[in-house]
Order: structure tokens, then sequence, then C-alpha cells
């Protein structure tokens, strides 16, 4: 079982905190991974910002695994048209990118965050997953070149570098910006907890800061995570990685 808390950044250190002790209530201490935004919406830097850079470190140091998550997270670029276009409106709230972001710009901050984010922490980042989980052509050609580990989408968890998938299936995840999709995400949940866990071999559970505003989705996550580590162990992304290589 695989849990993340998305969006870590100066700006949501204090619902980070609430989220960090809900899932090891659950997991234990450091078995899941934190997504980090190194600017976020270009209003929260991390750079400069000594008392964030050293509680990351110690998340890191506790065994919390550290995915670069963008740069800015806002979509600074966003499609009017076709499919990008559809992901970009419907999917997220205008903050999707590296949905259509060109390839040269994808892969300059992909590597200044990368590079910030292993000075910070004083070791290689676990891997990239994108804001939103979108990914435009100009994304997956700079994890390639820039030999990311590991990535994710809404669907799967894969290495950029072969395209070999390491896991399939749903995120579980919830969202709080709107009644519906508050409802929508508990119901998901509800299914969740009955049907993934008979399904699937690994399971993927995804939380946000805006979570922590809404107690009917923190009673969900906390219902999902006990379901889900009744039958599953939590794990690390590394984990998956290493089983998917098999023995030695």
């Amino acid at each position: 079982m695989l849990a993340s808390i998305h969006d870590v950044s100066p700006r949501s250190h204090a619902q980070v905190d609430r989220l960090v002790h809900l899932i090891e209530r659950h997991t234990g201490t450091g078995r899941f991974a934190m997504l980090v935004i190194p600017d976020h919406w270009r209003e929260a830097p991390i750079e400069g910002n000594a008392a964030f850079g050293t509680q990351l470190r110690a998340w890191a140091d506790a065994g919390i695994e550290m995915f670069l998550h963008g740069w800015c997270h806002r979509d600074e670029t966003p499609a009017t048209q076709g499919l990008a276009g559809f992901k970009g409106k419907h999917m997220t709230a205008g903050e999707g990118e590296f949905l259509n972001l060109p390839h040269d710009e994808a892969l300059a901050r992909m590597a200044r965050g990368k590079a910030l984010l292993e000075d910070v922490l004083g070791r290689p980042v676990a891997g990239f997953i994108a804001p939103a989980w979108l990914y435009g052509e100009g994304a997956h050609a700079a994890l390639r070149e820039l030999g990311m580990p590991l990535a994710e989408d809404h669907m799967k968890v894969w290495r950029p570098a072969s395209g070999e998938v390491l896991s399939r299936g749903p995120v579980v995840t919830w969202a709080s910006r709107s009644k519906g999709r508050i409802a929508s995400s508990l119901a998901f949940a509800r299914l969740a907890r009955t049907a993934l866990p008979l399904a699937l071999p690994t399971l993927r559970l995804a939380v946000h800061p805006g979570d922590t505003t809404v107690p009917a989705l923190m009673d969900s996550i906390d219902q999902t995570l006990a379901r889900f580590v009744r039958s599953h162990r939590p794990a690390r992304y590394a984990d998956l990685a290493r089983s998917a290589r098999g023995p030695g």
C-alpha cells in the first residue's frame, strides 16, 4: 500500500503536519511519500527558507520518500482545445503545470527542481510526479532525458527510462474544492474500500492539504487507510521498484 501527501510546500506546512500524523497512525513512521513543490504558485519558495528545508530533510531522514512535484504547480501554458484542453479544464483547477509545457521548459523546470530538492535533502529524489498527474509530450520526454527513477499518473506507476509499468490501478484521492467533488470523492472512496483490496496487488492512496479543511474527507481518509492496511503492507515506492526487479 503506497500512501502519499501531495502539494508539500511552506504554504501547506501546518496541513501537511496533520496529514503526517493521520497517515502514520496506520503506516508507522516514514512509510509513505511526499510530493514537494519548489515554489508553490510562485508565492512560497523553498529556496532560502532554511526552516522549511530543515523540516524536509528531517522528514526524509525519517524514511519519507521525496518526489519532485512540478515547479510551481500552476498551469502557465493552458491548452484551450483538444484532449489537453479538456483535461486542463475538467481534471484540475488551473494546476496542470506540465500538461501543455513545451519540452525545453519542462526539462528546465524538472532539472532545476531536482537540483534544488537534492541539495536541500542531501539525497536523490525518488522521482517526479506531475501536478494533477497530468503530463504532456514535453514532460514525458524530459522525464526520460533526466533519468527520473519513477513517475506516476492516475492509473499507473512506471520507470520513465524504460517505460516499464510497475503497477496498474486507480489512485484513491479526495477533492475539497466543491460540494460536488467532495461528494463524488467520498463515494469513490467507499467503493474503493470494498473493491480494490480484493482486486489489486498494489493500492495507492493520495491526500492533499485541502483535505484537512473538510472533516468528512479526513474521516474517509482515516477509514480508507484502516481498511487498506488490513490487507496490504504499508510500503515505499522503492519497495515496488525492487519487487519488480525480482530477487537480487
